[in-house]
């Protein structure tokens, strides 16, 4: 959601590309805000039919999408494969907050970075590593995330019987999702205050705790590439392995993601489960805010795969997870059981993270923001470019080949 595509895609229009637009709901056609927008109103299971004749009929070179694990996606870049398509999947940061992810052929599980080992990027960097420029503590977008989901989602709904066929990719449907989106506005002020409280609860507390990066429940990275069904299984599986494992001074604390909006309920999941492990009194929930205030004083971080572990690592924290993620790598995140992570907790080898986040910041991590303006515009002025050389730039410091290919018209679709 939000403007920035509407925006690349006059950018490259500029370049003497064309572009398409592959609409499935009302918030899709109002936002994209010029030619080309191409409605879809069929069934889900027709998706596939229509694209491949929109790529037949048009002449499509490329396809562009943002994530790579929603049910149309996987469905368009299989079919990008099998019809030798060039694919460009942008992602939220890998090393966010500063940063988005643009990369080829998929992102997070299905990263190209998930085929390389760490000896790979260290021969290809050849000593020539980027300048490691420290993140800011936090996410700028994430107002501006807010309204843009909450103006979508508004639109979608209002706009819901042009095109009455449309399934959104996570529950709780349409109407859900905007009056989700619109309570998480108006609640800002008591968010704000109930986690001033509770940071501050902790940061006095003068206990050693260990740090569990939330993620939202619905996100596909989480559904799709970890190994629980819900919120709830993974939050048993970490409160059982500490009360199980640490040492009996040491206390948990649950930090949501900065955007949980209610759909699950947090506070009395985590109240009950602390409650059935015995370990109430040393557990604490902090509903977002700045994760780097808590992370710099936290003796480990867990997590199913979330980004934020990128700045446990930078940290030099020990890090626990449990899905598919470009950095769960052994030398990063520790392979010990839950349990014994709590109790003796694995740290990361500094030296071969540096080496893998110089990498990233190399060839798929670029500097802005889809949301707010000033990112939007960071990103304006590099994307284009890189959609349109031959190579990008991770196949380029693979292949050792530094010199800037020429820019190609494209025919896209996103």
């Amino acid at each position: 959601h939000g403007p920035f595509f509407a925006s690349l895609a006059a950018r490259l229009r500029d370049t003497g590309a064309e572009v398409w637009r592959a609409g499935f709901n009302a918030g899709d056609a109002t936002l994209w805000r010029g030619p080309g927008y191409v409605p879809f109103k069929g069934e889900p299971y027709d998706w596939a039919e229509a694209l491949h004749d929109l790529i037949s009929e048009r002449a499509i070179t490329d396809i562009v999408c943002y994530g790579a694990s929603r049910p149309l996606h996987v469905c368009a870049l299989e079919i990008a494969k099998k019809r030798g398509l060039k694919t460009h999947v942008f992602e939220e940061g890998y090393l966010r907050p500063y940063w988005i992810t643009y990369e080829r052929g998929g992102a997070n599980a299905t990263s190209p970075l998930m085929m390389l080992t760490l000896e790979d990027m260290r021969r290809a960097l050849d000593g020539n590593n980027p300048v490691l420029t420290e993140a800011p503590d936090r996410w700028g977008d994430t107002r501006a995330h807010m309204f843009w989901g909450a103006v979508y989602h508004g639109i979608l709904l209002a706009g819901r019987r042009a095109y009455p066929n449309f399934r959104p990719h996570r529950l709780p449907g349409v109407s859900g999702e905007f009056r989700l989106h619109f309570l998480r506005l108006i609640e800002t002020p008591f968010r704000i205050l109930s986690r001033w409280q509770a940071t501050l609860r902790i940061r006095l507390g003068g206990f050693p705790f260990h740090l569990v990066l939330l993620q939202l429940a619905h996100d596909a990275n989480f559904r799709e590439n970890g190994p629980f069904s819900s919120q709830k299984d993974f939050l048993d599986s970490v409160i059982s392995g500490f009360a199980k494992g640490a040492p009996a001074h040491h206390h948990l604390v649950l930090k949501a993601h900065p955007l949980e909006d209610g759909r699950e309920p947090l506070r009395p999941n985590i109240a009950d489960l602390s409650k059935r492990h015995d370990v109430r009194g040393r557990v604490h929930f902090v509903s977002g805010g700045k994760l780097a205030r808590l992370l710099s004083v936290a003796r480990s971080a867990v997590t199913v795969n979330s980004t934020s572990a990128e700045q446990a690592l930078w940290r030099g924290i020990p890090l626990k997870a449990f899905g598919q993620a470009v950095y769960n790598r052994p030398e990063f995140a520790s392979d010990q059981g839950i349990a014994d992570f709590f109790r003796d907790p694995r740290g990361p080898d500094r030296a071969k993270y540096l080496t893998y986040r110089s990498f990233l910041l190399a060839t798929s991590q670029v500097p802005g923001g889809y949301y707010a303006f000033r990112g939007r515009r960071k990103l304006l002025r590099q994307i284009p470019d890189l959609m349109l050389a031959e190579q990008c730039p991770t196949e380029r410091l693979l292949a050792a080949k530094p010199h800037a290919a020429e820019p190609q018209h494209l025919r896209a679709v996103s």
